[in-house]
């Protein structure tokens, strides 16, 4: 999956990364693991900075986990937090 930033949008770049990983996820196009920090801020020319707060949303959504030196994960969905 490519990930896209409009830079005409409202919406913060983070927020533009975390929509597109959430859709990804939902639709079963990304998984299980997602691509690294790196890849993606290669992909969208952004700074990790920004990708990592992206990925925190996902995270505090209880979409993905994230495993020191291992990368972030989808969590499966009847593990995921109400």
């Amino acid at each position: 999956m490519k990930i896209t930033i409009d830079a005409a949008s409202i919406e913060h770049p983070y927020v533009q990364v975390a929509s597109q990983l959430r859709r990804g996820i939902e639709t079963d196009e990304i998984g299980p693991q997602l691509p690294s920090i790196m890849e993606l801020t290669e992909q969208t020319g952004l700074a990790v900075g920004t990708i990592r707060r992206a990925i925190s949303i996902l995270i505090d959504e209880g979409l993905v986990a994230t495993a020191p030196g291992r990368g972030t994960f989808v969590v499966p969905p009847g593990e995921r937090r109400a």
